[in-house]
């Protein structure tokens, strides 16, 4: 995967120095291949077997207006495409050193990746790590003298062996309940968004190569608006008026706290065992209920059990663990088994302070919910609602954007779902739905259902979800298939007991 990955790269970079591009209208003259970002990620814009190396790209054939260009496409065949092709495709025209490091370094990440749980941890940041990122728009490092390096506390301090590195130094996280405070503007946020993609391998030079999380880690937020279908969010709503069944919860317009309550729901029915949530991004009623506001509403006025009550359950029952960002509020320190403060993008290991003015300071507030988390009821997906053509014989799925899926007459909003970060995922999520529905017999579970994709991936490559060959489609995984599925507005259910 990082051989492709890197021979992606240099085939992009070539493709900008070779080809002319514009000549004529619309995309005429144009060569091109998916464009990578800041992950390595699977594509099938790139294949090397034993035998043979693939590289699927795109090629504009030159026209003006309804004319053929035919002298401008006699140079893109004959000229641009072979010098393409041979600057990027021939190991003796690499730079050897680079493609090395590339592959060392995702080997290392995978490595990592697999000793965190081994060393039970959920999450690694190594020291030197840069997570500060160039802008909101631009995903790589900062550069400057504003970029502060990573250093770990002594107390959370921990060396793993890599095979090519060698031993590396970073903070680890263990399993349980990990908050991270800190005032306004120090890298809460920050810290939480490089664990958030700790789940891919990066490039080289990155900042964030060696900042890893565990496979099934789950970015959880609020999305108002969202479609919810039979969604089992009983653990955190309950007994709403009209006696409504939150065991099996739908609506095409949730609220900010019951959109995040079926998005866990609907992340631990996937399999997801590490939760990561930031109070700037969550519903406030969802994340705490203080003691005053007991006073006045009742708790049998009150169907929300905010998640104060639940996170160490989830641990305790699921073995779930969650990294929470909290600068707002310090009832989270009594439930936390570790707290870490950033301090100008420092980190401080503050567990035994927060849990001395935790017991100093008792907040007077009741524990909410029940004595246990419970179990979440399974739902069955069917076919109905699953119709991908948009008229009577035209097949429509695309994704006009990275954060939406046109599935026939079905628009699909993931703009909630952070863990997507290309497009040519989220176009392979909206195939991958397609092909999803011959597994939904009204028998298998939603999860069953993902599963049985991803392992057909796993056996059979990524070109299994697209009837023809296509070069922009990117590896996703199956929580990110399944948010997408939860947020049809025309999915259904089998009836259940």
């Amino acid at each position: 995967m990082a051989l492709c990955d890197y021979l992606i790269r240099v085939f992009f970079k070539n493709c900008k120095k070779y080809a002319r591009g514009n000549r004529g209208t619309g995309k005429s003259g144009l060569i091109i291949i998916d464009r990578p970002g800041q992950e390595i990620l699977e594509s099938t814009a790139m294949k090397v077997t034993h035998r043979w190396v693939e590289a699927r790209f795109f090629m504009g054939l030159p026209a003006q207006g309804r004319r053929i260009a035919g002298r401008h496409a006699v140079v893109m065949f004959m000229k641009e495409l072979p010098e393409i092709v041979r600057a990027s495709l021939f190991f003796n025209n690499l730079d050897a050193a680079h493609l090395q490091s590339h592959i060392h370094i995702s080997e290392d990440t995978d490595v990592l990746r697999h000793r965190l749980g081994e060393s039970g941890l959920v999450g690694f940041v190594a020291n030197g790590a840069l997570l500060p990122r160039a802008s909101g728009v631009d995903p790589g490092p900062l550069a400057g003298d504003h970029a502060v390096r990573f250093q770990s506390p002594g107390s959370l301090q921990t060396e793993i062996i890599l095979p090519n590195q060698g031993p590396v130094m970073g903070m680890g996280i263990p399993k349980g309940v990990t908050l991270i405070v800190g005032g306004g503007y120090h890298g809460k946020s920050t810290l939480l968004d490089a664990l958030e993609l700790g789940i891919y391998n990066h490039i080289p030079k990155d900042g964030r190569e060696q900042v890893i999380s565990l496979p099934r880690t789950v970015k959880i937020r609020a999305a108002d608006g969202r479609n919810i279908t039979q969604t089992d969010i009983s653990p955190f709503i309950n007994n709403l008026p009209f006696e409504i069944d939150t065991r099996l919860f739908s609506t095409q317009n949730a609220s900010g706290s019951t959109s995040q309550a079926a998005n866990i729901s609907e992340a631990l029915e996937a399999g997801a065992r590490v939760l990561l949530l930031d109070e700037d991004t969550s519903a406030t009623n969802f994340m705490i209920r203080d003691h005053r506001m007991q006073q006045l509403v009742a708790k049998d006025r009150e169907p929300i059990t905010p998640y104060v009550d639940n996170v160490r359950q989830l641990y305790e029952e699921k073995g779930v663990s969650t990294v929470l960002v909290m600068g707002g509020s310090g009832d989270y320190f009594s439930v936390a088994h570790q707290v870490i403060q950033m301090t100008s993008y420092v980190p401080e290991d503050v567990t035994h302070k927060a849990h001395h003015i935790a017991a100093a300071h008792a907040t007077g507030r009741r524990t909410e919910g029940g004595h246990k988390f419970g179990e979440l009821k399974k739902r069955k997906p069917i076919p109905d609602g699953f119709n991908p053509y948009h008229g009577k014989h035209r097949l429509k799925i695309s994704a006009p954007r990275i954060d939406e899926i046109l599935f026939g007459k079905t628009l699909i909003d993931i703009g909630d779902v952070d863990q997507i970060v290309h497009m040519s995922q989220t176009r392979g999520i909206s195939h991958a739905i397609h092909y999803a529905v011959r597994y939904m017999d009204g028998k298998r579970t939603l999860k069953e259902v993902v599963d049985q994709v991803i392992t057909d991936i796993d056996d059979n490559s990524l070109d299994i979800l697209t009837p023809y060959i296509t070069g922009d489609v990117a590896r996703f995984r199956g929580f990110e298939l399944a948010a997408a599925i939860n947020r049809m507005r025309t999915l259904t259910m089998a009836k259940t007991d």
